[in-house]
């Protein structure tokens, strides 16, 4: 019998129909170490990177966080919705803030030109990862804790995902090597 918080069975999985697709989309929950896996899998794959968290503050002009707490979790969403899903780029690596998935638009988008890669870290490492919790820029519902956000997305997560990696135990380096193998088996 499996917890919420227990891993997959296997490690990964990967979906037939990844042909074609020149993206590689990281989703995860904050402090899965989509970012720092996205710069480092673009540089060894000769890929550009996209950080969308980065791109909303951008274009939004003001930081993540504060975007949360003036917008709250559903203007947040729609933010977030109308900016990513109009993201057009190729051979890129594009690392998704944790809430996309909340999306079916902007799922289905990264989906028709990406491989949707699951970044799966176990609750125990994310809580000890991430420290700052309300100045993260973390799309919370009012009185929803981390534990809470990390059941309601889990099945998102895996709804979504092409190729699950668990990454719980396994340093960055293991999982860039990880995601550059499934993405070069690819018929691109």
């Amino acid at each position: 019998m499996s917890s919420p918080h227990s891993p997959p069975s296997s490690d990964s999985k990967q979906a037939p129909s990844l042909a074609g697709k020149t993206n590689i989309v990281l989703i995860g929950m904050p402090g899965s170490g989509k970012s720092t896996t996205g710069v480092l899998l673009a540089k060894t794959l000769g890929l550009s990177f996209s950080d969308t968290d980065l791109l909303i503050q951008q274009r939004e002009g003001i930081l993540l966080q504060d975007l949360v707490d003036v917008k709250g979790f559903s203007g947040f969403i729609e933010t977030e919705e109308i900016i990513v899903s109009g993201l057009n780029v190729s051979k890129n690596v594009i690392s998704t803030g944790g809430s996309v998935v909340y999306s079916e638009k902007t799922m289905s988008h990264l989906k028709d030109t990406g491989i949707v890669v699951y970044l799966d870290v176990p609750f125990s490492e994310i809580t000890r990862r991430i420290q700052n919790i309300s100045t993260r820029g973390i799309a919370l519902k009012a009185d929803q804790t981390l534990e809470n956000l990390y059941d309601e997305r889990l099945p998102l997560y895996r709804k979504y995902a092409d190729v699950t990696i668990f990454g719980g135990s396994k340093t960055i380096e293991e999982i860039v090597t990880e995601i550059a193998a499934v993405f070069k088996s690819t018929d691109r």
